[in-house]
């Protein structure tokens, strides 16, 4: 083979292994999902989309979290975020998956990373399982661990996603 041969397999080589990572680097374009939010008022559905996609309930409350409104996901997920407002019981919150007529789907238990008995601010950590979930919209609940079972204190917030 002539060096003129050599250097011709080498650029078909390098073409090819290129395009080739090209195209495993490649991410698929994700279409976010309306999401109609029923707690706006009771007899009225606004969509969210109208109301820009985001954290949805007591969404002031929350301070961080780490997936995004609209993320997709999947498999199990470790999660990190931190409330305010006086989530937790003994440490713990509840964290569930929602489908998106907000039926349980899973539930989790989160645990407090730093002192939770305040209404400031608490970072909590949990790992929620998506396997096995019907693929689609639906939500991830963070609901306070409420020890008197009185529905007025209840507080919650619901952060769209997409279930692979």
């Amino acid at each position: 083979m002539t060096n003129f041969g050599k250097l011709v397999f080498a650029l078909i080589i390098i073409t090819l292994l290129s395009g080739t990572v090209f195209l495993l680097n490649r991410k698929p374009k994700v279409e976010i999902p309306t999401f109609v939010d029923p707690i706006v008022e009771e007899n009225e559905s606004v969509p969210v989309e109208n109301r820009e996609i985001g954290f949805l309930g007591n969404k002031d409350d929350l301070v961080s979290f780490s997936i995004n409104a609209g993320s997709l996901v999947s498999g199990f997920m470790p999660i990190n975020g931190v409330v305010q407002g006086g989530y937790f019981f003994e440490g713990n919150i509840i964290v569930r998956v929602l489908d998106a007529n907000k039926n349980v789907l899973k539930t989790a238990y989160g645990t407090a990373t730093t002192e939770w008995m305040t209404t400031g601010p608490v970072s909590f950590h949990t790992t929620l399982d998506f396997s096995g979930l019907p693929a689609g919209p639906g939500y991830i609940e963070i609901h306070n661990d409420n020890a008197s079972g009185l529905p007025e204190n209840d507080r919650l917030i619901l952060i769209p996603v997409v279930i692979q």
